[in-house]
């Protein structure tokens, strides 16, 4: 049996329940019952047949919707990215923009997010243009521009209170990293570490990069070493070096995330804040960790 979770916080009504069965018969699934997680914020419908024909189907309602296998929905692994994920922003634009040449930089990692540009060699690039940037900036930037993302702590909180690992796995810094993962609550920070030279950025980027083929063997060695099934296992993130995670994982989402990501990601939430991901593991507001 599946479960497709609708999700659009305050604006379900029972009128949503008729329209998803309805959509979902008429997609050739045998739909089989409802009830809601949180009344009028997220809908649970099961269903027996093709869960891809059901994702497409109630896409077009509003809202989010996720579809799953209903047997183990509460993962037991997160891995997930950081910038424009974890956190509004992406944190080598914000800091370019204290050298001056923010537009510059970001429109580079437009691009690279997008799966244009080779990510290692984007990322030197980048790098490269902050050079002699004074290191004083990065304490400036973390305070004055990094923001979590909405949901960020009730969902890391709230996974961890039942069991669950996890990890922040970035191609942006440790200097960003490791204070966002203390914040939210993170078990682990794995990040690129920025070369810095006395008072100064020196422009290069410590080996190894941190990059696609690092997400994806993160969330394979995490799950191993816990001895969970690629079910068990959540990752989220938006851009294109957060593909080969997404795919690997048990539910793998697409966060606000780039077309590529997008298409790429068997879920996605286009929509809602990073709560989204508990009403899809099952959890209601009732079990969230808020502090």
């Amino acid at each position: 049996m599946f479960t497709a979770t609708l999700i659009a916080a305050g604006k379900l009504t029972r009128g949503d329940i008729s329209s998803g069965t309805d959509a979902l018969r008429n997609a050739g699934c045998r739909p089989n019952g409802s009830a809601w997680v949180d009344q009028g914020d997220a809908l649970d419908l099961w269903f027996d047949g093709d869960p891809a024909a059901a994702r497409t189907t109630l896409e077009e309602l509003p809202g989010d919707v996720i579809v799953q296998r209903s047997l183990g929905r509460a993962k037991n692994l997160l891995v997930a990215d950081m910038d424009s994920t974890m956190i509004t922003v992406e944190c080598i634009d914000e800091l370019a923009d204290y050298a001056g040449i923010k537009d510059r930089i970001a429109a580079v990692t437009e691009a690279a997010m997008r799966g244009e540009l080779d990510f290692a060699e984007a990322l030197d690039a980048r790098v490269a243009l902050l050079k002699d940037l004074e290191a004083s900036a990065i304490d400036r930037c973390r305070a004055e521009r990094v923001r979590l993302m909405p949901g960020a702590k009730a969902l890391i909180r709230t996974m961890k209170a039942h069991g669950a690992r996890t990890v922040l796995v970035s191609g942006g810094f440790t200097v960003f990293a490791e204070p966002v993962a203390a914040e939210i609550g993170f078990d682990v920070a794995i990040a690129n570490r920025l070369g810095i030279a006395g008072d100064r950025l020196d422009g290069l980027v410590a080996r190894p990069i941190v990059d696609a083929a690092t997400k994806l063997t993160t969330i394979e060695a995490e799950r191993v070493a816990l001895g969970l099934d690629t079910a068990q296992t959540l990752a989220v993130g938006d851009g294109a070096n957060d593909i080969p995670m997404i795919q690997a994982a048990g539910l793998g989402v697409a966060y606000h995330a780039k077309p590529k990501t997008a298409a790429a990601a068997g879920a996605r939430v286009d929509h809602g804040d990073l709560t989204a991901l508990l009403w899809a593991q099952g959890y209601a507001r009732k079990d969230w960790v808020l502090d």
